[in-house]
């Protein structure tokens, strides 16, 4: 196996303001270097998919621009990172931004992840939600995220992010719980709110899955993705795309989801030049091996099933380092996710590093 560059410590940020600007600034401060950094690297994938910096820019101020109309406080924040770290507006908005700036790119195709979440039955009969996924991305980016801690907001939210970008995958004090896969359609662009700050704003806001949904549809949306949302009671499963959102319900208690749309009318717009025949792939994989396994009913027992080895399709995504920037994937993280007891668990690694590595746990309120 290829070894993966990690840090010896994996940051931790803990933001604890009511005011958002505040909780920016703390954010910012804490990673003067560390954002820089993650614009460095941005910066070299935007110009290897062929995207000016004076466009990067047009398009980060066209997204703060929309930030600001949807959710001031969003923009808050952004801006107090920005002052935090040192560094320009318009840089934090692209990193906000990424996915959808990568969007105008036909040579830098956006990272694959594989997400479950189960309803199962608990110790006393009542059912209990839980969630797992990989994050991949580019291993250049291995040592550029961190997982936090987000207090001040209307809920508290730990989980996982990048630098100097305001959410990723997490869980909040009222039980709300979001994994986040990308996607892709062929009028994915600048002009909505970006995926990863709609991530952030639904771990902030929302107070269950009826409630996250009600955000996400009232948000403009200019780019694609998908939110796998679930409390202790409920769990949907989002197709999030410039054409609509659409919802796919448990079936037989499962949530499953990697990289490509699972409803029809988005399907018919995606770029299935980014992710197939990988994706489906994975997907029938892994749908064929929780029919074949005992129903996993702990969530130790759903991240067993993201374990895959050599002859296998890469649910473990390990990185070909002999290939050129923007080519070189991995599984920088493995996440499992817990409502009823608000708790997010971070592995610095992949599925396959279960066991050997000690999973971070955060706790949410």
């Amino acid at each position: 196996m290829t070894p993966i560059p990690r840090p010896e410590h994996r940051p931790h940020v803990e933001a604890a303001a009511t005011d958002p600007h505040d909780r920016g600034v703390a954010r910012g401060e804490q990673f003067r270097d560390g954002i820089p950094a993650a614009i460095e690297v941005y910066d070299r994938l935007f110009a290897l998919g062929g995207i000016t910096p004076a466009q990067v820019r047009q398009d980060a101020e066209r997204a703060l621009d929309t930030i600001g109309v949807f959710r001031p406080a969003a923009h808050a924040e952004i801006e107090g990172i920005a002052h935090g770290a040192g560094v320009e507006q318009w840089r934090v908005a692209a990193l906000n931004a990424r996915t959808e700036i990568l969007a105008n790119s036909t040579t830098v195709p956006p990272g694959e992840c594989t997400t479950i979440v189960r309803r199962a039955p608990g110790s006393e009969g009542a059912p209990r939600t839980f969630g797992v996924q990989t994050w991949d991305w580019h291993v250049e980016l291995s040592a550029l995220w961190h997982t936090l801690d987000s207090r001040g907001g209307a809920h508290d939210f730990v989980g996982l992010t990048e630098n100097g970008i305001l959410g990723k995958i997490g869980v909040n004090s009222a039980g709300l719980a979001l994994h986040f896969n990308i996607l892709g359609h062929v009028r994915d662009g600048i002009g909505g709110i970006p995926m990863h700050v709609l991530a952030a704003i639904v771990l902030e806001e929302a107070g269950s899955v009826a409630e996250a949904v009600e955000i996400v549809r009232s948000a403009p949306l200019a780019s694609s993705g998908s939110f796998a949302l679930f409390d202790e009671t409920d769990a949907v499963l989002l197709d999030l795309s410039p054409v609509g959102v659409f919802e796919m319900r448990p079936e037989h208690g499962t949530l499953l989801r990697t990289n490509h749309f699972l409803t029809p009318a988005p399907g018919e717009g995606e770029k299935t030049w980014l992710y197939q025949p990988d994706s489906g792939q994975r997907y029938d994989f892994v749908r064929a091996r929780l029919a074949s396994w005992q129903p996993p009913t702990t969530v130790d027992d759903l991240a067993n099933c993201l374990v895959t080895g050599e002859g296998e399709p890469p649910v473990t995504c390990l990185p070909e380092l002999d290939k050129p920037l923007g080519q070189r994937w991995a599984s920088l993280a493995t996440i499992t996710l817990e409502p009823a007891t608000r708790t997010a668990r971070i592995l610095d690694g992949t599925p396959a590093d279960i066991g050997s590595r000690d999973w971070r746990v955060l706790t949410a309120g």
